[in-house]
């Protein structure tokens, strides 16, 4: 019997119990996409005849007793930055609407290899760029919790898709904060894994300086886990890849879930690289859990880390300099298709010199090292918030009317200052699910580790999981509100 809010793993166990087939599994969402998804728009391309036929031949290795993979038969969607061979890959810009996949991506095969099928495709700001998921293409997603505000970026559709009930688990990318960001949008867990621990291949070009990664929107840290396990592979072909980790993921996640985990530092803190307002919600979240954690038996103290350059335009204008480019090569033949703000940032970057550009990089590595440099001494975990306010209304972002492209930018950063460091510095960090708003809207909190060590943050989020439930309050139904 299929129940709202299964988990991916309680999904494959029961495939492959044959306690029910990867058939029914994929009639039972392709039928809650039907009911949910033209309120949500968070899948924007399906690909249903082919997923079916996929289904069967699924259940027909189950019935054969082949060996399975540990998804196997498990529905997932893929984000629309990410090609697939043969696929619609649009990057939610009109400019490409017509494009198809050339080849699949590294993390694309491994997805294949873990028995996942895919779904389609889910909704994405063009080319990525923004934290809310609104795009002339193909429109605006809404939020499942209440459909009159964003469920984040830049994987909004991925969010939105499995807070309502339309996947148990969906694929996702973080280059600035859009795992986490729409995890806290959507009640969910989104993990940014360290900078190379998940290959993206040679066919995938690292214009970002390894900024970016690919990574999944789930309900519980365990499914996060084991989906990181799938994809924590050495590649030599890929630039940044790291040596697979000692013991799976999902055996810390387990430990964290046992009480048996390490008792670690945690420090936390609502400051963060740049000065900003924050929402009193937010700010509860974070005591709230700095409490809850302390219970659990770790040594929570709050902190004043010293971020380099605070007070400084400087950071935010670097990390600008990078970000631009992520439009500037966009494989897009007539750029008078693109919207406004994409077609802005392209410009930007034609306008910067490289002896510019070069020194940008060059300060962001120094602002790196020392962040780096001086992890561990005070604490071993970093607690603050996802972000600094509640979900915004569909269309907060531009509601001043403002088309400046930097403005813009420095408006995100009202949103979302405290994610897009850990991109830079390549350290894991994950959002949990920790708060809910009087306004009844989702707060995450954010939780950052030391270089390569996503186990401890598995470990710790697992905890917390079982401290607070958070899957019990998932959305079954969209919450629709009035309009306006």
């Amino acid at each position: 019997m299929l129940t709202a809010n299964l988990s991916a793993l309680q999904l494959a166990a029961a495939i492959k119990t044959k306690q029910v087939s990867p058939v029914e599994v994929v009639k039972h969402y392709l039928a809650v996409v039907d009911r949910v998804n033209p309120i949500i728009n968070a899948i924007i391309w399906r690909r249903d005849a082919e997923l079916l036929n996929e289904a069967r031949a699924a259940e027909n290795a189950v019935m054969r007793g082949d060996v399975l993979a540990p998804f196997h038969g498990v529905p997932l969607p893929i984000k629309d930055l990410t090609e697939v061979k043969g696929e619609r890959t649009t990057h939610g810009t009109v400019a490409a609407k017509a494009k198809i996949g050339r080849y699949d991506t590294t993390p694309v095969r491994l997805l294949r290899e873990a028995g996942f099928l895919f779904m389609g495709r889910t909704n994405t700001p063009e080319f990525g760029s923004l934290p809310v998921t609104e795009n002339i293409l193909y429109g605006a997603t809404r939020n499942p919790w209440n459909t009159d505000h964003t469920p984040g970026g830049s994987s909004g559709g991925a969010s939105a898709a499995v807070a309502s009930g339309m996947a148990p688990i969906a694929h996702g990318s973080d280059g600035g904060g859009s795992l986490r960001i729409p995890a806290s949008c959507c009640g969910l867990v989104g993990l940014k894994p360290s900078r190379g621990r998940i290959p993206k291949g040679p066919l995938v070009s690292e214009v970002m300086h390894g900024f970016t990664t690919d990574g999944c929107q789930s309900m519980t840290v365990a499914d996060t886990a084991a989906y990181l396990d799938a994809l924590a592979k050495y590649d030599p072909t890929g630039w940044n890849s790291v040596q697979e980790p000692s013991e799976p993921y999902l055996r810390s996640a387990l430990r964290g879930a046992s009480g048996k985990g390490k008792r670690l530092r945690i420090g936390f803190t609502c400051a963060g690289p740049y000065k900003v307002n924050v929402a009193q919600s937010c700010v509860d979240a974070v005591t709230k859990t700095a409490t809850i954690l302390a219970s659990l038996g770790h040594e929570v103290s709050a902190v004043t880390p010293v971020w380099p350059g605070a007070g400084s335009d400087q950071l935010a204008e670097d990390f600008v300099a990078i970000w631009c480019t992520s439009a500037a090569y966009q494989d897009v033949s007539d750029w008078s298709l693109v919207e406004p703000l994409s077609a802005s940032l392209r410009q930007m970057s034609l306008e910067l010199s490289s002896h510019d550009y070069i020194k940008a990089v060059l300060r962001l590595q120094v602002f790196s090292r020392q962040i780096v440099r001086e992890w561990g001494k005070d604490y071993d975990l970093l607690l603050t918030p996802t972000m600094a306010m509640e979900p915004p209304r569909i269309g907060w972002l531009h509601e001043t009317g403002e088309t400046d492209a930097k403005t813009l930018l420095w408006r995100c950063t009202e949103m979302v200052p405290y994610s897009g460091w850990c991109n830079v510095t390549g350290q894991p960090a994950i959002s949990l699910p920790m708060h809910v708003a009087a306004s009844g809207l989702p707060i995450g909190i954010q939780l950052a580790g030391p270089p390569y060590r996503e186990d401890l943050l598995l470990e710790v989020g697992a905890e917390l999981e079982v401290a607070v439930a958070w899957r019990d309050s998932l959305p079954v139904q969209p919450v629709q509100s009035a309009r306006t």
